[in-house]
């Protein structure tokens, strides 16, 4: 059994993959100060896996507590580096948090990775990597733009540091997942998306206005020049992104990867709207969505969506998720919430 060391394994892609990962005959380790997590979501987790999973509540600004996690631990096999704030618009308002977070933890582990000589590394990147592209679909070799906001720029300066320290540690080979719009729920309905306070990303706010839990969402924009004015984006399960992690992995482990930094997106392909993916929940869920436009977001890119080619063909990935099934299951789990007070008391319930 391969041990894999999994960061922000409490969050929302995290505890996914360290499902897939236990399911494809991994062991996992995971960390997570559960800043911006549940520690229930780990529970749920186990639920699925039926094992118990090890977390370390380590703050990866904390160098010397990084460091013992790794003492105490031999024979890793890999890391997936999840931990990072995510907000793009906090990420405007408050842009050395996220320079500091994002970046000092990522520094840290790289240090650890060289010390301990960690063979394979996977880094939880984005799309927002492109800025505004000038043609979409984007492909791994689209040439980045500006990042459209602070957290765009956290995930630019990663990849720049994941590549330098490649080239410079030789034992060390890393792959660079650029996700697109992750969305939905594992089909067990046991984890799902758990934002703290204001959901910021475009499907929990459609689910918790349709539940009650808001009053009424906002569309950002109906005058970008896109199909019906609203942004469009590139919407894929969060169960297809994670198994892209897994797949990405055991390719390393495989030796497959030829080049010390490998780069690959993960999308559907498929650009929808904002008000088309609304559309498409109304359709599932049977329920008219409270909802009215307002002006633009700041660090909002107008179009982007993937082509995911070099994705399903070095990996092996494909998609299992369609559009209606994300928006289901993350209806179920909006509806799992809304019966399970213990999720509703303290702090993910600040905003109400």
């Amino acid at each position: 059994m391969q041990k894999i060391l999994v960061t922000g394994g409490c969050g929302y892609i995290g505890s996914h993959t360290i499902v897939d990962l236990v399911a494809n005959g991994f062991e996992v380790i995971c960390v997570d100060n559960n800043v911006r997590s549940s520690p229930r979501i780990l529970e749920g987790v186990e639920k699925i896996v039926g094992k118990k999973i090890k977390n370390y509540k380590v703050d990866l600004c904390n160098y010397d507590d990084t460091f013992a996690i790794f003492q105490e631990n031999e024979n890793i096999a890999g890391i997936i580096h999840f931990a990072a704030y995510k907000a793009v618009g906090e990420s405007v308002e408050q842009p050395l948090m996220y320079f500091e977070n994002n970046l000092l933890s990522l520094i840290n582990l790289l240090k650890c990775v060289q010390e301990f000589g960690i063979p394979h590394f996977v880094f939880s990147s984005s799309c927002t990597v492109y800025g505004n592209p000038d043609e979409i679909p984007v492909t791994e070799l689209t040439p980045p733009k500006p990042a459209e906001s602070p957290y765009g720029y956290t995930k630019q300066m990663g990849e720049q540091i994941i590549n330098e320290f490649s080239k410079a540690t030789k034992h060390t080979k890393s792959i660079l997942l650029r996700y697109f719009n992750p969305v939905g729920a594992h089909p067990s309905i046991l984890i799902g998306e758990m934002p703290i306070g204001r959901p910021a990303n475009l499907v929990p706010a459609i689910t918790q206005t349709a539940i009650g839990k808001l009053p009424q969402m906002t569309v950002y924009g109906d005058d970008y020049p896109t199909r019906d004015g609203s942004c469009i984006r590139d919407f894929i399960h969060v169960c297809d992104i994670a198994h892209a992690h897994t797949l990405a992995m055991q390719y390393m482990l495989d030796k497959k990867i030829v080049k010390n930094a490998e780069v690959y997106n993960l999308g559907t392909g498929n650009g929808v709207t904002v008000l088309e993916a609304i559309k498409a929940f109304e359709k599932v869920s049977g329920i008219k969505l409270n909802y009215q436009i307002g002006p633009r977001r700041p660090g909002d890119v107008i179009a982007i969506y993937a082509n995911n080619d070099l994705a399903r063909r070095q990996l092996g990935w494909t998609i299992e998720y369609g559009l209606e099934e994300m928006m289901a299951t993350a209806w179920k789990w909006e509806q799992k919430l809304k019966t399970d007070e213990k999720f509703y008391n303290g702090k993910f319930s600040q905003f109400n």
